[in-house]
């Protein structure tokens, strides 16, 4: 009898098909229960989340908030965080029915995988190639050692900000090196750090912001309004597109899905260190469910847990992470003889401020800042690692020849590879501009991939097939970042937006 296949799209293997496992079978547990989700379930998006409280949420939001206040903003940042997490949710739809990441589904779509191979590796660089997080944690710990922030004028002063940067770059590496599951390892780190700084933040709002401006902050979330009269384009792009983790390239966080053991994901393999971990073999194509009614219950059941650690810790915490440091923040601009916010002193702002109050908050504030940007930058190269490789082993039979059943062969040499040319590029620019860039990057890729989803989520088995409104939230994720986007473009290419504000 021929084995069992299903195929979706074009230029890849047809899936192989099998029953999809039941969660207990996954982790190994006699039931899930509440205890079950917090210690086993969840954990994908704290590494999402811990992402997120570093970029727009440390910098690129302060920044904006700053500047030019909550009201108009804060709405819009509302509704980058509801349209980023029914885009997470579709994208994570797709692996837990299939085992694919998204970055080897896309290659399914129509013309195939010579075109989105190439395209969607290109946008992956050109959004997180650039080390901005790194070098704004050098300023953080630079300012720390010299009691002041550097000189960006200076040429000696600025490179060693950036050595800093580099010397962070392969402690990241070093947190790679450890565990079983290396997605296990990030969501361990993140998870720990990201409870500590919020509580620290909330702590620190509660006492510096007064509560009218926390009524406003508050207000501005569900108060339709316009925006700011004089916000620039790239400013309000990159908060759009840093809310939450980075809009249409949300899809690099689906990945680790795959490695917790979601659904399908759990018969393609994982990434393992080299200190705790073993050999495993990452297969090549994905295999998706039989439409039996026992698999249709138990995927109903995976969807759930989906849905939960998507709006309950994604959404959620997206959304303190971005306000609670913006109001700590802006309470901190509209102090008398407080300095203006700018892309310049954003990595320090806020602990030069509080040194005003207090001297010991200056340390304080600035090795909080660095601890942000660089469990940010650790994590965010790690995706760079992690979607290259699952790409190669995917599509270059010569890449699977020579790892065998050990993928860790082709990972850490892309990491060697990556930190030394992110070493360069941080030799380019200023870290928040390097990050404004990024992040309107990032929606570019909201105008594309949404509607790859849309073609590939139709093609699954029918307990898995989205209903009709998640297609038209997904065109709203086009038409909402993909506005930012030609407005940067726009702006970048004739020096006048198309629409001003």
């Amino acid at each position: 009898m021929p084995e069992e296949k299903l195929q979706i799209g074009v230029s890849r293997p047809a899936l192989a098909v099998d029953d999809l496992p039941t969660p207990e079978e996954v982790f190994k547990l006699p039931k899930i229960g509440a205890k079950e989700m917090i210690t086993a379930v969840l954990g994908p998006s704290m590494i999402a989340l811990g992402v997120s409280i570093g970029s727009g949420e440390w910098l690129l939001g302060p920044l904006g908030f700053g500047k030019f206040g909550f009201m108009g903003l804060g709405f819009l940042v509302t509704i980058s965080a509801i349209l980023q997490t029914f885009y997470n949710v579709e994208n994570a739809r797709y692996t837990l029915a299939t085992g694919e990441v998204p970055v080897v589904g896309f290659a399914r779509t129509p013309p195939g995988l010579a075109f989105w191979v190439p395209v969607t590796l290109v946008l992956i660089y050109v959004a997180w190639i650039w080390g901005g997080w790194a070098a704004a944690a050098g300023q953080s710990l630079y300012a720390i050692f010299v009691g002041r922030t550097f000189d960006a004028k200076n040429p000696a002063e600025l490179q060693t900000v950036r050595y800093i940067a580099i010397a962070l770059l392969f402690v990241s590496l070093g947190i790679y090196l450890f565990g079983k599951k290396i997605s296990r390892t990030l969501e361990f780190v993140e998870s720990a750090a990201v409870f500590i700084i919020l509580f620290v933040l909330i702590a620190m709002s509660i006492v510096f912001a007064p509560a009218s401006l926390w009524g406003t902050m508050l207000a501005s979330i569900v108060t339709p309004a316009a925006l700011p009269k004089g916000i620039d384009a790239t400013t309000v792009g990159s908060i759009m597109g840093y809310t939450g983790f980075a809009s249409g390239m949300n899809f690099m966080l689906i990945n680790y899905y795959r490695d917790h053991g979601y659904g399908m994901g759990s018969k393609i393999g994982f990434f393992s260190g080299l200190i705790g971990g073993q050999k495993q073999e990452v297969l090549p194509s994905g295999v998706t469910f039989r439409e039996t009614e026992q698999n249709a219950k138990t995927w109903k059941r995976w969807f759930r847990f989906l849905v939960v650690d998507q709006w309950l810790v994604f959404f959620v915490g997206a959304m303190i992470g971005m306000f609670i440091p913006s109001v700590l923040a802006v309470a901190l601009a509209v102090t008398p003889g407080a300095a203006v916010p700018t892309t310049a002193n954003m990595p320090v702002f806020v602990a030069a401020e509080l040194a005003k109050k207090a001297q010991w908050l200056f340390p304080f504030t600035l090795i909080l800042g660095a601890v942000i940007l660089w469990k940010t930058q650790t994590t965010l190269l790690e995706m760079l690692i992690r979607n290259t490789t699952d790409t190669a082993i995917a599509v270059s039979p010569r890449v699977r020849a020579w790892i065998g059943d050990d993928p860790r062969k082709f990972y850490y040499i892309v990491a060697i590879v990556l930190i030394v040319f992110i070493s360069w590029v941080i030799h380019q620019a200023l870290p928040t501009q390097l990050l404004q860039y990024s992040a309107n990057m990032a929606n570019l890729a909201s105008i594309i991939y949404p509607l790859v989803l849309i073609y590939l989520n139709s093609k699954l088995p029918k307990p898995a097939r989205a209903s009709w409104w998640s297609y038209v939230v997904l065109i709203a994720n086009v038409l909402f970042f993909g506005f930012f986007f030609v407005n940067f473009v726009s702006l970048i290419a004739t020096g006048q937006p198309l629409v001003k504000f």
